[in-house]
This record gives structure tokens, C-alpha cells and sequence, in this order.
């Protein structure tokens, strides 16, 4: 008996031990899983904005009269809307406006809110009153509300759209700038800068500002799914741009019309944006965890 009992506890410790390993690989492979379909989607979204007709099977403005509102088939894998025109065609080419208006409103947003969020962390006192009032200002409203005032003030066309999106982004990205500059401006290394006589734009660019590109490049990265739903959700209320060929938001709002009938026609572009948003929140997931300091340490 008493061996019985030595032999368990001897053999607990491994079985631990192997069930541990056993959870830390199938985590780790889950993670590379969904790392590279992160990817593989991402790069062939790209791809259809930058080269839509190398993939679509019909030009985006072909009106096939005699295939309206065609449900899947081997012809139309995504069927064919109310128009006659492909819907996979669409989807291909209403990414590159989608992905335009997430991209570059985060980038113009985190030019704006970086700059903000600098000048108020490194400078304090007054500075960081006036810039901080202004951003808590336009934190009290939501991004969507926001994106939405500013559309219908400014009116339809794609630049004001990616106006809008831009300044619905930059209270967060300003707040996380500022915060990361104020735990870095008085340490040792920016006192010895100021010692030896660097001027404060230098100090601000070459020693501070390369410490926020971690955390601003994780909120930039996640940040543009949030701007493409905003995009589209302005698209979807009409305060897009209203092109030739539509994009994902637009093709919403003209299937909406037609989900009795036709339930394809705002299915997969609704489906599009859902896996755009999700693939780029796993990057974003994936970039963070690969930046935090303490998984960097272990």
C-alpha cells in the first residue's frame, strides 16, 4: 500500500507536467492557426483592392438583365443583385474603398492624436489643459455620433468620410500618447538629454516619441477595424459616397431591400466586413501580445 501511494504521488507530478505542455501547444498552435488566416485574409483583401480585375470573374458595372437577383450558382458563387451585376465582383471590388477608409483615417487620426497627445504630456500645465479639454470634449460623444455629425455638416464624398472617421479617432490615440509620455519624460535618460543641451523638439522626437510606438502601433492596428465599421455603418445610412460601384456599406443598405427575396445580396457583404474586422482584431491581439514587456522578459 505504502508503495502504491509513492508511485502515485511520483507519477502526479508528471501527469501534471504533461498536461501542462499538452495545453501550452495546443494554445500555441491555436495561436498560429488563427495568426496565419489573420494573414492569408488579410493579404488576399489586399490583394482585391489593389488588383480587383486579376480575381473578379465580370467587371463591376455589367448589368445582366436577364440574371436579376440570381441566387448562388456556379456562374454567380455569391449570386447577383437587383441589378444583374455579380455579387462577388462587388464584394472584390468594394474592398479597396473599404480598406482606403480604414487605413488612412487611423492614419491620419494617429498623426493628430500622437502630435496631441506629445505636446500635452511632455509640456503639462497649461498645454496639457487646453489639449486635454478639447479631447475629453470629443471623448463625451461617441465615434459613431461624431463620424456622423461631421458627414452631414460636411456632406457626401470620400474625403469627408475619411475626415470624419479620422477625428472620431483621435481623443483614445491623444489619451494614450499623453499617458506613455508623462511615465517617460522625467526619467534619467531624458534628464541627461536636457543636461547636455538637446533641444526639446529633439528630445521629443529621437528619446520620447520612439517609446509610444509600441502601444500607438498595437491601438492603430485594432483601431482600423473599428474604422472600417464606422465607414461602412456611413455608408449603410447614405452619408458615403455614392459611386458606380458601391462599397460593402452601400451594398448592405441597397440589400436590405431584398432580404426576403434575396438574402445574398446583403449577406456576403455584411459577412466581408465581419471577417475583415475579425482578422484584423487578431493582429492587433498578436501584435500586443508580442510587444508586452513582460512576455518579452519570460
Amino acid at each position: 500500500m505504502l508503495f502504491n501511494s509513492i508511485t502515485t504521488e511520483t507519477m502526479l507530478p508528471k501527469r501534471l507536467i504533461r498536461s501542462s505542455f499538452a495545453f501550452k501547444l495546443k494554445k500555441l498552435s491555436l495561436s498560429k492557426i488563427l495568426l496565419g488566416f489573420s494573414l492569408f485574409v488579410l493579404a488576399f483583401l489586399v490583394l482585391c483592392a489593389i488588383a480587383p480585375s486579376w480575381i473578379a470573374p465580370y467587371s463591376p458595372t455589367d448589368m445582366m438583365t436577364d440574371q436579376l437577383l440570381k441566387a448562388p450558382s456556379f456562374a454567380h458563387p455569391l449570386g447577383t443583385d437587383q441589378f444583374g451585376r455579380d455579387v462577388w465582383t462587388l464584394v472584390i471590388y468594394g474592398s479597396q474603398q473599404s480598406l482606403i477608409m480604414g487605413v488612412v483615417s487611423v492614419l491620419i487620426g494617429g498623426f493628430i492624436g500622437t502630435l496631441f497627445g506629445l505636446l500635452a504630456g511632455y509640456w503639462g500645465g497649461i498645454v496639457d489643459s487646453i489639449f486635454m479639454r478639447f479631447n475629453d470634449i470629443l471623448m463625451t460623444i461617441p465615434g459613431i455620433l461624431l463620424a456622423i455629425a461631421i458627414s452631414v455638416a460636411l456632406g457626401p464624398s470620400f474625403f469627408n468620410v475619411i475626415l470624419a472617421i479620422s477625428v472620431a479617432t483621435i481623443p483614445g490615440k491623444a489619451r494614450v500618447v499623453r499617458s506613455t509620455v508623462i511615465s517617460i519624460r522625467n526619467r534619467p535618460f531624458i534628464d541627461a538629454a536636457r543636461a547636455v543641451g538637446t533641444s526639446h523638439l529633439e528630445i521629443m522626437v529621437r528619446h520620447i516619441l520612439p517609446n509610444c510606438f509600441s502601444p500607438l502601433l498595437v491601438m492603430m492596428t485594432i483601431g482600423v477595424g473599428s474604422s472600417i465599421l464606422v465607414g461602412t455603418g456611413l455608408s449603410f445610412l447614405g452619408l458615403g459616397v455614392v459611386k458606380e460601384i458601391p462599397d460593402w456599406g452601400y451594398m448592405l443598405s441597397q440589400g436590405r431591400s431584398y432580404m426576403t427575396v434575396a438574402w445574398w445580396v446583403a449577406t456576403f457583404p455584411g459577412l466581408a466586413i465581419t471577417l475583415l474586422v475579425i482578422v484584423v482584431n487578431l493582429l492587433g491581439d498578436e501584435i500586443r501580445d508580442r510587444m508586452d514587456p513582460k512576455k518579452l522578459r519570460s
